[in-house]
């Protein structure tokens, strides 16, 4: 058989080539580069997925969330149909029913109420160390989500009525999200009639509430949680956050600039509430940082700067 000059050499240039270069592919041109198949900003939508899973997965307990963009409705979730304690953050169904009732002419924000000291519970907010004061059904709301006042919520409950918030929620299709008793009644916790939802439906009801503009404005009030620690300061969130023992849920809208999302987390099962509240604070910061991202800049990821 006749040799032919130089052809081992060239068949071994060759395998050294696909040996070597990182990614080569055989019968690929070297130095050819490949044609972009994806947007650019997919590759830090996936680094935000998985920096959120790992929060998650680390966590000592249950964490569970759903994170919706509200511009492109990308969703990022992790276990968002566990029905888990909302604990106060089922309040937000009494923003929406109350500002439906409004909306139907049923109550008005002006009507007052004289607080029935039967209704005064412990837990978070003032009303139940005061004496018998009389208030607007707005002052009541004002101090449900602000001061997550377990009594004005009750007096809430009680004029909306727990079976008309029951229908509205079910006409939401939110069939997992249910108000079962009152603020503070343990016993009927104990019973197993706790205040329960989703991730993905707590989510949804946020997405309702958006196009209800006195409900945003109420939920925008000061106040302190774990989903507002991880935003800059001048970042508006409409939210309620909630906790129980061995629970911890935040919930809300962030107005991110140019890029507004829901984000929505449950947890449950906390060996170490602190650590809970570290997570939640944790993944609020690494949402905000990819979604400001998003919002401040093009599609190829030029930032522009104010």
């Amino acid at each position: 058989m006749k040799q032919v000059p130089g052809a081992a050499c060239w068949v071994l240039s060759a395998w050294v080539l696909v040996a070597v270069v990182p990614g080569a592919v055989p019968g690929a041109v070297p130095g050819a580069v490949p044609s972009a198949t994806q947007p650019p900003a997919d590759e830090l939508k996936q680094k935000f997925a998985h920096h959120a899973e790992e929060i998650a997965t680390r966590l000592d307990g249950v964490m569970a969330y759903t994170i919706v963009d509200l511009t492109s409705g990308d969703r990022f979730a992790h276990l968002e149909t566990s029905t888990l304690p909302t604990a106060s953050t089922i309040k937000l169904a009494l923003v929406y029913e109350l500002f439906k009732q409004v909306e139907e002419g049923h109550v008005r924000l002006e009507d007052t109420l004289v607080l029935d000291r039967a209704k005064a519970v412990g837990g978070t907010g003032v009303l139940a160390d005061l004496g018998t004061p009389t208030l607007s059904i707005r002052d009541y709301a004002v101090l449900m989500v602000r001061l997550s006042d377990n009594t004005a919520t009750n007096v809430l409950i009680d004029r909306l009525g727990m079976e008309k918030i029951a229908q509205r929620l079910q006409a939401l299709g939110l069939t997992a999200t249910k108000l079962r008793r009152h603020m503070m009644d343990t016993a009927a916790a104990r019973r197993g009639d706790e205040n329960v939802s989703t991730p993905a439906e707590i989510a949804r009801l946020l997405q309702t509430l958006q196009k209800m503009p006195d409900a945003i404005a109420l939920l925008k009030m000061s106040k302190e949680n774990r989903l507002r620690r991880g935003l800059p300061p001048d970042v508006e969130a409409a939210d309620k956050s909630g906790e129980l023992d061995g629970v911890r849920v935040d919930a809300g809208i962030v107005f991110a600039k140019n890029r507004p999302y829901v984000f929505s987390v449950m947890t449950a099962f906390l060996k170490d509430e602190s650590e809970g509240e570290r997570a939640i604070e944790d993944l609020s910061r690494t949402a905000y940082e990819y979604f400001s991202r998003l919002g401040a800049g093009g599609a190829l990821g030029r930032l522009f700067k104010p």
